[in-house]
């Protein structure tokens, strides 16, 4: 299976180093052999219709920071110019999430799509600003969408509930979909001040470069955007969201909270509202989690509520969640 890779951080090098190292398990159990022969970051690309040497790959990202050395003749392809001009069958697209105009990411999957191509996207801003139209055009040009990376990284939230959960009507959820504000507030509740505990999430790599996607709630917005559309079969945007992170709430909040035998939390819901916010959670909840894991209820019709808690992201775990889309466009593409 040909695959272009757009994006070619964190996530984009665990992947293929997932490919590099699972290859023979992935060929005699799933009958996957993927071939890598496009790949994309900001400085450049490298090309080889045959396939790329994984290993070197992420050896040349490291001393150079870009792939475009990966070849003797630098590659300065654009991801849009590869997905017109070389032939393959999948695009995994990694780039980081832009709530703007979800820029380059929304160009590089409506190429794919238009192509013929199948798509997965760990990318969350095409999907929070145009999920409905991605589906219809996925739809229109008979190709796969998949995007289970989007939501708990590689927790597989979405699959349990439109899977597992198949056969119920779920009426309504609510969850921590943003582990870097639920690790602040936790640090919070142990007395640091919000400076403090948003430092020590900066000083271990937990926080967005753009702070205010996860401060202000925005990267949990997103994810309620997809979860909605996907499981409740709703057509929101990212506008449709009421969304306010955390940056109001003091260490006086959080101790009143405890007072209560409760913790702040900042939580995603959707009922009859769609609401990302701040909201006190009793400590005996099981959506009640800390750190930077993730913990997602969904009530349903006749099964109750029913809690899924993981970690929400990592550049392997989102690695395996992408590696988990692409067995099943290979086992769908093999039913065909």
């Amino acid at each position: 299976m040909r695959i272009i890779l757009c994006g070619f951080g964190v996530v984009g090098q665990s992947l293929v180093k997932l490919f590099d190292s699972r290859s023979d398990e992935l060929y005699a159990k799933y009958g996957l052999k993927p071939r890598v022969v496009g790949v994309f970051d900001s400085k450049g690309s490298a090309v080889d219709k045959s396939g790329l040497d994984l290993y070197k790959l992420v050896e040349v990202k490291k001393k150079f920071g870009t792939v475009k050395n990966y070849s003797k003749t630098k590659n300065s392809m654009s991801g849009t110019d590869m997905l017109k001009n070389i032939e393959a069958e999948v695009l995994i697209e990694t780039t980081a999430s832009n709530y703007k105009d979800a820029e380059p990411g929304m160009t590089h999957i409506t190429t794919a799509m238009k192509n013929s191509m199948h798509v997965i996207s760990v990318n969350k801003g095409p999907l929070a600003l145009a999920f409905p139209s991605l589906l219809e055009l996925a739809i229109y040009n008979q190709v796969m969408f998949k995007f289970s990376g989007t939501v708990g990284g590689g927790t597989p939230i979405l699959d349990y509930a439109k899977n597992s959960l198949s056969g119920e009507r779920i009426t309504s959820f609510a969850g921590i979909l943003n582990g870097t504000t639920n690790y602040i507030l936790t640090n919070m509740a142990s007395g640091l001040s919000f400076e403090e505990a948003l430092k020590d999430a900066k000083d271990k790599g937990y926080v967005e470069a753009d702070e205010s996607l996860d401060l202000d709630g925005l990267d949990a917005a997103a994810k309620l955007v997809i979860l909605a559309n996907w499981i409740m079969g709703m057509k929101v945007t990212l506008p449709d969201i009421d969304c306010s992170g955390i940056r109001k709430v003091t260490v006086k909040d959080i101790g009143k909270a405890a007072k209560k035998n409760c913790a702040i939390k900042l939580i995603a819901s959707c009922d009859k509202e769609l609401i990302v916010g701040p909201k006190e959670i009793p400590n005996d909840d099981p959506l009640c989690v800390n750190g930077t894991l993730n913990a997602i209820a969904f009530t349903s019709e006749h099964s109750g509520t029913q809690t899924i808690i993981g970690k929400g992201a990592g550049g392997m775990e989102t690695a395996s969640s992408i590696l988990r889309d692409l067995l099943d466009i290979r086992q769908e593409i093999a039913r065909d």
